[in-house]
């Protein structure tokens, strides 16, 4: 059972300060994203499209619809320099806002100083926002309370990674964003 995130006024604000609309594609994506996040099941939902299409910016307003709701994101990406590529297109977008949420980067190669703060803040909930490699699935990393996890080209990590990474708190879905050259059963298109 996953956690019901209802208000999309975040999403919304971000909407408003994009220099850009969304796709006929985003948007349906979005939209059956958010209906599957206020509903009280776990989602689990696949975003497939080419490289370039704008995943990035659905998977950011699912993010944002969390934590407008009180809960934390999570963002795995299979490398440190995609996660670190994702961390400054997140902050890049949520800097438009009026107040931003906390984005914290936690990868292997962390300092222990840098490492541990970012457990305590991602523990304390301060980190508003995780972006990170398997780290994010390492056993000292304890959300306050996850509740969108989202997976850059899953099918680069194993079942059980992507569902350590979903127990880690009581999440309200799980999102993950491939290429449209991957095979899935279940996939929603962005940017098509």
């Amino acid at each position: 059972e996953g956690v019901s995130i209802v208000s999309t006024a975040r999403c919304d604000e971000l909407r408003s300060v994009l220099d850009f609309s969304l796709t006929r594609g985003q948007e349906t994506a979005l939209e059956e994203i958010l209906h599957d996040m206020a509903g009280t099941t776990a989602m689990l939902r696949l975003v497939q499209g080419d490289v370039g299409c704008g995943k990035t910016v659905v998977a950011a307003l699912g993010i944002l619809a969390a934590v407008g709701n009180g809960h934390q994101g999570a963002l795995m990406a299979p490398t440190e320099v995609l996660a670190q590529q994702h961390a400054r297109t997140l902050g890049d977008l949520f800097s438009r806002l009026t107040n931003p949420p906390r984005i914290v980067l936690l990868t292997g190669s962390a300092t222990k100083k840098q490492r541990d703060a970012a457990l305590e803040e991602i523990r304390e909930g301060t980190a508003d926002v995780v972006v990170g490699t398997h780290s994010l699935i390492s056993d000292d990393v304890a959300f306050k309370s996850l509740g969108l996890a989202v997976v850059d080209e899953q099918h680069k990590f194993g079942v059980e990674q992507r569902a350590k990474l979903v127990a880690k708190g009581p999440i309200g879905g799980e999102y993950t964003k491939t290429r449209r050259n991957e095979k899935s059963s279940a996939e929603a298109r962005a940017g098509a």
